[in-house]
């Protein structure tokens, strides 16, 4: 009866694997309130798409592409104009430094952890439009545990079938027996991909409710249409080149910035 064991390993497996996205998507429901009447900032559209490094690279490029940061496609951020005009700008300068010169990747990531982002994250948690630091990829992970549940589920059943059983067990009753944690499996995946799909690790449901009217409502060729895809889909949306490069780098920490050519 050795595949009897095999099948409660398979059943305890597809259990606690269901029970967690079940429990995960309870809780990725309670913040589903109903969106109010309300536009989304860019850095809120950021936070939502992408976190807090992309609130980092959305204010990055719309200083640079206001010539008051210098974004050189060796690495280095250059500070040209030392005011920033809002919280999120301050703090990029001020990961800079008093030089007013480093590379970007320590700067995106002091700008990512700064009170300025972090206030941003409490404000839209608070407001249900993201989900909260504790829950963030929970639902994701649970997702994955199912799909390994599956796989797992499916190895066991293919063991039990292999291992010699009694000779009045018929092996398609054993195979009907794996059968029904398999289908609990799937059955929790089909609900999940219906009810809380796309799995964002950062966007409520309702935050993801605004984000679709935010780039459904963009339209045109302008500077804010620019950056709200940036906001959106994060650096793959820059359309220079060089631009791109920089935020994109993965040089030498030791090599000097060319200042003269970003």
């Amino acid at each position: 009866m050795f595949w009897v064991l095999l099948l409660l390993l398979a059943w305890a497996t597809a259990g606690i694997a269901c029970t967690r996205l079940c429990l995960a998507a309870v809780r990725a429901a309670d913040g589903d309130a109903p969106a109010r009447h309300r536009e989304l900032t860019l850095y809120e559209a950021a936070f939502l798409s992408g976190g807090p490094r992309r609130v980092a690279d959305l204010t990055m490029v719309s200083m640079a592409r206001q010539r008051r940061l210098l974004l050189a496609h060796t690495g280095w951020a250059t500070v040209v104009d030392p005011r920033g005009r809002d919280e999120m700008e301050r703090s990029v300068i001020g990961a800079i430094g008093p030089e007013g010169q480093s590379r970007i990747a320590p700067v995106r990531d002091a700008t990512a952890c700064a009170d300025a982002v972090s206030g941003l994250a409490d404000r839209l948690v608070d407001a249900g439009l993201a989900v909260p630091a504790g829950a963030r990829t929970t639902v994701a992970a649970a997702v994955r545990q199912v799909q390994l549940a599956s796989a797992a589920v499916l190895a066991l059943g293919a063991v039990a079938l292999l291992v010699p059983a009694r000779p009045d067990m018929p092996r398609g009753l054993v195979a009907l027996w794996f059968a029904l944690p398999l289908a609990l499996t799937l059955s929790c995946l089909a609900i999940a991909r219906v009810e809380v799909h796309p799995y964002s690790r950062w966007a409520s449901p309702a935050g993801q409710r605004l984000l679709g009217a935010l780039t459904r409502r963009t339209a045109g060729g302008d500077d804010r249409t620019y950056l709200t895809s940036v906001a959106v889909r994060g650096v793959r949306a820059i359309g220079e080149p060089d631009l791109r490069a920089a935020l994109s780098h993965r040089g030498q920490p030791w090599r000097e910035p060319h200042i003269g050519g970003a």
